[in-house]
């Protein structure tokens, strides 16, 4: 095992995570040479945004099986990187080489994929709550409305002010309005236009995403029938529960569950669908490690927690 990193090399890990001191107390971080990386079963990489495109392409031939975190290979369009993320992909050649990494949508895909780039956490909240619906001819897949939380480990460790206690405490606020990068993968992963709404909360950890869409033409959904057609879809999916009670984020954080519900408003027509996960986990890590079982013959549920910590 190798852990890499970069302003942090040559300290140990557990001076950045002591969570993991009982599991790996003498874990150093070293720099990141894909040489190190040469012949692995396993790599997961979790950089910043652009630095993946850089550093993937030579792994794809050395390593087994690559799980990548970021956005670099989410997208399928590259000349969608240069309208949402302000520059031209350095790889597009690589671009349909990776599987989209949503396992409740792309599991048959994901089996023995070798390069693989997980979702997002508000494109997994809201492709989980409204793809099914999609797919299943329910609501029509334009003029979805995307209403979504995190808490504040969802913008990673960077020293934003926004981010600062002082300034995310006590205050609930929207940001990246029409614009925020997770917009082209939420369409994508739904198959459909989205207007996208992020906001922040003053919590450490989890995420719900509220959506809205129209009953498709000729379609009369009711909120059992929605109902009905996430339980069908996810009936064979550990890692979601759907039922008739609204999902918080108390009840998914700190496992690898997504917590989902639906309703239709029969007195204004929208079909209302709703997403709880933990955006560390079923939004981030957790999800990368089900990919990476499932892209090893492994048990999907393998290391990863079905119960969460409540309260």
């Amino acid at each position: 095992m190798v852990a890499t990193a970069g302003t942090m090399a040559g300290t140990p890990v557990t001076d950045r995570a002591p969570s993991l001191a009982a599991v790996y107390p003498a874990l150093v971080f070293e720099e990141t040479d894909p040489a190190l990386l040469d012949g692995l079963d396993l790599v997961f990489c979790a950089l910043p945004h652009g630095v993946s495109q850089d550093l993937l392409p030579a792994l794809s031939d050395t390593v087994g099986t690559v799980v990548d975190l970021a956005a670099d290979f989410r997208l399928k369009d590259p000349a969608q990187y240069a309208a949402w993320y302000g520059e031209e992909h350095r790889a597009p050649a690589f671009l349909d080489r990776f599987v989209y990494g949503l396992p409740e949508l792309h599991q048959p895909a994901l089996a023995e994929a070798r390069l693989i780039a997980a979702a997002g956490c508000y494109p997994t909240a809201a492709a989980l709550a409204l793809a099914p619906l999609v797919k299943a001819g329910v609501i029509e897949p334009s003029g979805i409305v995307v209403d979504a939380a995190s808490g504040v480990s969802g913008a990673g460790s960077s020293l934003e002010e926004r981010l600062m206690f002082a300034s995310a405490d006590e205050n609930f606020s929207a940001y990246g309005l029409l614009t925020h990068r997770h917009t082209p993968e939420i369409e994508q992963a739904v198959g459909g236009s989205v207007l996208f709404t992020p906001h922040l909360v003053p919590m450490v950890r989890g995420l719900l995403a509220t959506c809205y869409a129209r009953p498709a033409a000729g379609s009369a959904p009711t909120s059992a029938s929605v109902l009905e057609v996430l339980h069908e879809a996810y009936r064979h999916d550990p890692f979601v529960v759907v039922s008739a009670d609204a999902p918080g984020t108390k009840a998914a954080s700190g496992s690898n569950c997504a917590l989902m519900s639906a309703r239709v408003d029969e007195r204004t027509g929208w079909v209302l669908a709703l997403c709880a996960l933990d955006n560390l986990i079923k939004g981030a890590a957790g999800q990368a490690v089900q990919c990476a079982n499932l892209a090893l013959g492994l048990a999907e549920t393998t290391g990863l927690p079905l119960a969460g910590l409540y309260p």
